[in-house]
Parts: structure tokens; sequence; C-alpha cells
């Protein structure tokens, strides 16, 4: 495997429709450390954003309590598109429309950074807003428009039908 200059950082927040410790999130709650686990051992994973308590479900972002976060760091977007569209995340991915409201603006973004750099949310908020403004570019880009590190013709990808990024 070759060394790249280049890691993909991946943020998705969703807006809970109940709060974590509900009945209605019981299946979602059970759920993260396996997903996580998962992930952890992902072919392409490099890192994620994690409390103490070893999720991110306790970070704050955009000074919102009824949202929650999950960054990621990726080899590209194809073990991160693998990851996601197969087993548990899959499973958890087609269920999200009963522990999250449908948001029209984004809540996905992608972007290349250099490798060995950790995101912050800060940057991911920023990384999210820049995405809702001006849509897919370089600096902030989704699965179904994504770009090359370091270049500027768009991809085109292919997203699973029923599985987009929308939360």
């Amino acid at each position: 495997m070759t060394e790249t200059a280049y890691e993909l950082a991946q943020v998705n927040i969703a807006r809970l429709k109940a709060p974590l410790q509900s009945p209605q999130l019981k299946d979602f709650v059970d759920g993260l450390d396996p997903v996580n686990a998962d992930a952890d051992a992902a072919d392409g994973f490099v890192w994620r954003l994690q409390s103490e308590g070893g999720d991110a479900t306790d970070i704050a972002v955009f000074g919102d309590s009824w949202l929650i976060i999950n960054m990621s760091v990726w080899r590209d977007t194809g073990t991160l598109t693998a990851f996601m569209y197969r087993g548990r995340h899959r499973e958890m991915l087609a269920r999200r429309r009963e522990w999250f409201e449908r948001v029209e603006e984004a809540m996905v973004a992608l972007w290349w950074v250099p490798a060995g750099h950790r995101p912050t949310v800060a940057e991911a908020e920023s990384r999210l807003l820049h995405l809702r403004t001006h849509g897919p570019t370089p600096y902030a880009f989704t699965l179904r428009t994504s770009f090359p590190a370091g270049g500027a013709e768009p991809l085109t990808g292919e997203v699973p039908e029923g599985l987009g990024c929308s939360a």
C-alpha cells in the first residue's frame, strides 16, 4: 500500500427525534458501540471523533443539544462507502428515519485533510456551512459529487438506492 498525502474527513450530523435516553432511541444507542467497533476495524479507517464515553453523542455541534455529530477520517471515498453501505452500519442507516428528523439542509460533508490531521468540530461546522451555501466544491463535498485530493474536477459516485446521504 502506498502512503498518500491526504486522507478523507467526513462529518454527519443528525437532529434527534427524542432524547438519547428515550425508549424510541434505544436501538440506536444500543447499536453505537458495535457499529463504532466495526468502523474501527474497517479497511481504510483512520480515526473517529469521540469523547470519554467512547462515542461522540455528548459533543456539542452548532450549539444545539438536539444535534448529534459523527466525524471520522478514512483513507479514501471507496473505503468510507464500503463501510457505510454494509453490515450493521447499513442496517442502522436504513432505520435513520425512526430516530432522526428529516432536515432539508446538508447534514453530511466530506473534505480532504493532510495525512495525520484530525479535524475539529469547528472545522466540521465550517465545512457543512460552506456546502450548504455553495454546494459541492473541493472545500466541502458529498459522496454523490466528490473531488479528488488536491483536484478540482468533480467525480460522481453511486450511492445505493434509498440510502442517500441526507439525514
